[in-house]
């Protein structure tokens, strides 16, 4: 079983890790684009931020006994995450579309700091 911190970390882990496998299929789109000059700088230095909170979360994840077994796609709104744990498996259920919304959500967010600093 996992306490809702854990279950917080695992949330995170996951939409990180959607964002980077989203980001890593539309760099081959950007670069093709003519400013891209412009856009693949953004690009790896999102994705390095990205994957070191990846690399992190996972870390403590390990530490705590957690690690992500694997995705089943339900249907086209639906998904479960397997998670492994000291104790027993746990499965959790995510709308696919919530993943999407919030991982556009994340993805925002990182851009935005970045723009500020």
């Amino acid at each position: 079983m996992i306490n809702p911190e854990q279950r917080k970390m695992v949330h995170k882990y996951l939409l990180i890790e959607l964002a980077i496998k989203s980001l890593q299929v539309d760099y081959l789109k950007v670069e093709q684009f003519k400013m891209k000059k412009v856009f693949v700088p953004l690009m790896d230095s999102l994705l390095k931020e990205l994957r070191q909170e990846y690399f992190e979360l996972k870390r403590q994840l390990f530490q705590q006994r957690i690690r992500i077994v694997g995705w089943t796609t339900i249907d086209e709104y639906f998904s479960d995450v397997q998670i492994a744990t000291a104790g027993d498996d746990v499965v959790l259920r995510y709308a696919n579309q919530a993943l999407k919304t919030k991982v556009e959500k994340l993805l925002t967010t990182h851009i935005n700091d970045k723009m500020k600093s």
